[in-house]
């Protein structure tokens, strides 16, 4: 079992970016200018890596390897992404590594690369590239090349040494958990579960009960065994069961208007772990968007859209103003799911002056935001 944080110390460690493996500060999947980079960046490590795993770590700065981090990203449909793109796609994993010296809400961002064997190429025009293109890594670089190319393999002993020097062993497991309950979360509920003497899986939050049924919130789910955080939230709440071969959370959304809000399914992750030293996640969006009245939403719309010109154009805002502006993002995200097509447009305008405001508004962009993703790849 490989312990994903020694496995990105080892990549950063081997050198420079390399033909197995690329580094970035950050990705964006949310343009097309960003979905056509990443797509380009794993077609070329597929088939420059026919026959062994290929990585992307993302946080980390290009000059002196500095791990910064990103924000948790939860998305389990950017394997749909790469099939919609890309003929013959490797098989695509992210996972969100913990690190201790981050801030409890960034992580680093490792992309595992599986290739079929087959050449990988564009299935369609995306940004300025061209359905059919192939790319191949040229050192550090993914570059374009001809129809009529031999794939490789030069990497298979280099990365398999790579990920030998990662394998999680029991002093780092326990210094896992021992950290994650008695440092991080000594002052949440916290608790622990092995599954078939191997895994462990440890989860913190804040507890409370309705109905017989636990939920939680301020929720931290980590696998130790591999330093990866399966799920993290400030906002929401979940809930958790588990039996001697599974662990399931189910993710509920706080939505509403004006002052009648209700929690809402959003999504169901269910782990099955397995003897053979192996797991597998599913993942299962359960969301059914609330429905409102058109014509309370058509004023709220507008309302939105005239704050947002007021952010742009640097106009005072009013008491009433700063009040609906906590509310945007949110009602930005109800308008979307109620048929306002133009709305997630809207919201990404937003961007820059709700990030610029910060705290828990800039927040709850991310939140709608990551909402709006996960619907739109289900």
């Amino acid at each position: 079992m490989i312990n994903k944080r020694l496995l990105i110390k080892q990549l950063l460690a081997h050198n420079d970016e390399s033909s197995f493996y690329d580094k970035k500060r950050k990705i964006d999947l949310g343009s097309k200018e960003g979905k056509a980079k990443f797509l380009k960046h794993i077609c070329a490590l597929s088939n420059s890596n026919p026959a062994n795993n290929s990585y992307i770590v993302i946080g980390v700065e290009d000059e002196g390897n500095e791990i910064r981090g990103v924000d948790f990203f939860d998305d389990s449909k950017i394997q749909n992404l790469v099939n919609a793109y890309l003929h013959n796609p490797p098989l695509i994993s992210y996972e969100n590594v913990m690190f201790p010296h981050l801030p409890d809400d960034k992580v680093v961002g490792l992309v595992t690369i599986r290739p079929t064997g087959e050449i990988t190429s564009l299935r369609k025009n995306i940004w300025k590239y061209w359905g059919g293109s192939i790319f191949l890594r040229d050192g550090s670089i993914s570059m374009p090349k001809d129809f009529d190319i031999e794939i490789k393999d030069v990497n298979s002993h280099i990365v398999k040494s790579i990920e030998n020097r990662a394998k999680n062993n029991i002093e780092h497991t326990l210094d896992g958990v021992i950290d994650f309950i008695n440092v991080r979360h000594s002052e949440l509920d916290s608790h622990y579960k092995v599954f078939k003497e191997q895994f462990v899986v440890c989860w913190a939050g804040n507890t409370k009960q309705v109905k017989g049924e636990t939920y939680y919130s301020r929720m931290d789910i980590e696998l130790i065994n591999e330093q990866v955080r399966l799920f993290y939230s400030a906002l929401d709440e979940v809930s958790i069961s588990h039996n001697e071969d599974s662990y399931t959370i189910t993710e509920f959304v706080h939505l509403g208007l004006n002052e009648n809000y209700k929690y809402y399914p959003l999504e169901e992750v269910s782990i099955t772990f397995h003897e053979n030293g192996f797991y597998n996640i599913d993942t299962q969006l359960i969301f059914e968007p609330p429905q409102f009245n058109k014509r309370t939403l058509y004023h709220i719309y507008n309302t939105n859209n005239a704050l947002v010109e007021k952010l742009k154009k640097g106009i005072p805002l009013r008491p009433q103003d700063e009040k609906d502006l906590r509310h945007l993002p949110a009602t930005y995200l109800i308008c979307f799911l109620n048929d306002f097509q133009d709305a997630k447009k809207k919201l990404l305008e937003a961007k820059p002056f709700l990030k610029q405001k910060g705290g828990n508004l800039y927040q709850s962009f991310k939140d709608s935001v990551r909402i709006l993703r996960k619907v739109k790849y289900s």
